[in-house]
C-alpha cells in the first residue's frame, strides 16, 4: 500500500485542532488557525514558529495569509488583520452576527460568508463594511470571486470598457448565487442541487463553475449565462472538496474515495481508493495527488494510475487543510 511518510517536524504550540493552513505567497511562512482561538505564523525554512495571534473570543475557522498580513475568522462573528510581523492587530471586521466560516481576500476587497446567511465585502484596508449580499436562506459556505474581463474574449471586453467584479456563494439553501460586488444586487442565482453546496471551484478563463454537494453530486454552469453544463453523479457520498488541474477535475467525498473527471466530456477517468474515511482536502503537485482525511493519513497518489505512492501517519484526528510550499506563487 505505499511506504509510510515520516513527519519532518510536529508543530505542537497549539492548544486546540487546527481548523486551516494558509502558506504565504512567496512560500517563506504558514499561518495556521486554531479551536484555541490563536493563530501562528511558521516558518517553512526552520519549521519555527514566529508569531502568535490572540485576540479572537472563540475558535478560528479559516484563516489567510498574503507576504505582509495576516486574516483570521472566528466563531466569534469578526475578522481580524495582523501585521505578520508584529502580531499586532491592525483591524477588526465587526457587522456579521454568526459565525463566520470562510473569507477571500482578492484584489483591495476581504468576503466573508457566515452562518447569518449573508456574504460581505470590505475594504482590506479599513474596518468599513463595503457591501452585504443578502438573499440566501441559509448559512454561506463557501466563497469565489471573479472580474467581469476574465471572462470576456477581446471584442467583447473594448465593448464592455469597465471591468465589474462579481462574487459567487454556495449555501446550505442548496443554491449558488452570483452577486454584483459594486451594488450587491444578485446576478444569477444557480439552481439543480438538492443538497448543501460544501465548494466551488472557479475556471474563469473558460466562462466555468464547478459546485459540489451533500446531494452527491457535481455540477458545472456557465458563469455567464448560468446555464448548468453538466452533472458528474458517480459518488456515493456528499462531495465535500474540489481540484481543477489542466481541464482534470478532482473530487473528494464523504464515500471515502477521490475522483478525477474529465470535464470537457465529464468523464471520470480515475478513482482513488485506500482512505478509511471522508477524503477532506486534496492539493495536485507534478503529478502527484495529496489528500487528507478524517482517518487522520494523508496519502500521496500517482494521478494518473491511481496507485498509492505513500501514506503520512501520526495526526491523531481529521486533516483539514494540506499546504504544499513547492506550490508558492
Amino acid at each position: 500500500m505505499g511506504n509510510s511518510g515520516s513527519a519532518v517536524k510536529v508543530c505542537t504550540e497549539h492548544q486546540g485542532g487546527i481548523n486551516w493552513l494558509s502558506l504565504s505567497p512567496d512560500g517563506q511562512r504558514l499561518l495556521t488557525g486554531s479551536e484555541d482561538g490563536t493563530a501562528r505564523l511558521w516558518s517553512t525554512a526552520d519549521s519555527q514558529c514566529h508569531g502568535h495571534f490572540q485576540g479572537h473570543e472563540s475558535y478560528i475557522t479559516f484563516c489567510h495569509l498574503e507576504n505582509e498580513a495576516a486574516f483570521t475568522c472566528s466563531a466569534d462573528h469578526t475578522i481580524r488583520k495582523w501585521d505578520v510581523l508584529t502580531g499586532q492587530c491592525l483591524a477588526i471586521y465587526r457587522g456579521h452576527t454568526s459565525i463566520v466560516n470562510r473569507i477571500l481576500v482578492a484584489k483591495d476587497y476581504l468576503f466573508s460568508g457566515s452562518y447569518d446567511r449573508t456574504a460581505r465585502c470590505w475594504s482590506v484596508d479599513k474596518e468599513k463594511q463595503i457591501q452585504e449580499f443578502r438573499g440566501h436562506r441559509n448559512c454561506v459556505l463557501t466563497l469565489a470571486h471573479y472580474s467581469s474581463k476574465d471572462v470576456l474574449d477581446e471584442s467583447e471586453e473594448e465593448e464592455e470598457k469597465m471591468s465589474t467584479d462579481l462574487l459567487v456563494t454556495g449555501s446550505t439553501d442548496c443554491t449558488v448565487k452570483v452577486w454584483w460586488v459594486s451594488s450587491g444586487r444578485c446576478y444569477q442565482t444557480l439552481l439543480g442541487h438538492t443538497g448543501a453546496v460544501l465548494c466551488l471551484i472557479l475556471d474563469a478563463p473558460n466562462r466555468e463553475l464547478f459546485s459540489g454537494s451533500t446531494d452527491y453530486t457535481i455540477r458545472t454552469w456557465n458563469i455567464v449565462t448560468g446555464e448548468q453544463l453538466k452533472v458528474f453523479k458517480e459518488h456515493q457520498g456528499s462531495v465535500i472538496c474540489l481540484e481543477l488541474v489542466n481541464r482534470h477535475l478532482y473530487s473528494g467525498s464523504a464515500d471515502r474515495t477521490v475522483k478525477c473527471w474529465l470535464v470537457d466530456t465529464g468523464e471520470r477517468i480515475q478513482t482513488y481508493k485506500a482512505h478509511r474515511h471522508s477524503v477532506s482536502t486534496l492539493k495536485y503537485h507534478a503529478g502527484i495527488l495529496f489528500t487528507g482525511s478524517g482517518d487522520a493519513c494523508a496519502r500521496a497518489f500517482n494521478s494518473k494510475t491511481g496507485v498509492l505512492q505513500k501514506i503520512f501517519r501520526g495526526h491523531k484526528f481529521i486533516i483539514n487543510c494540506i499546504q504544499l510550499p513547492t506550490m508558492a506563487r
